[in-house]
């Protein structure tokens, strides 16, 4: 139940690494599912660009910003 009590750290229970480094594309659709907002997105973009600049991973992370702005409005 310590989670709980930390949400406010929720950004650091899954760096970049962890959401864009899975084993299987499925975990890696999955950890960019779960991104709860802009920044960390920002956060996600910058790794995938520095380390492996996949198209189709930058792709669903495009289409998770969008989605996230049509939630801020």
């Amino acid at each position: 139940m310590k989670n709980s009590a930390d949400n406010s750290g929720n950004n650091d229970e899954l760096p970049p690494e962890k959401r864009l480094e899975a084993p299987n594309y499925r975990l890696i659709k999955a950890g960019i599912a779960t991104i709860p907002d802009m920044e960390t997105l920002r956060e996600c973009v910058a790794y995938e660009n520095a380390h492996q600049n996949r198209t189709q991973i930058l792709r669903r992370l495009q289409w998770k910003a969008e989605e996230l702005r049509e939630d801020e409005e």
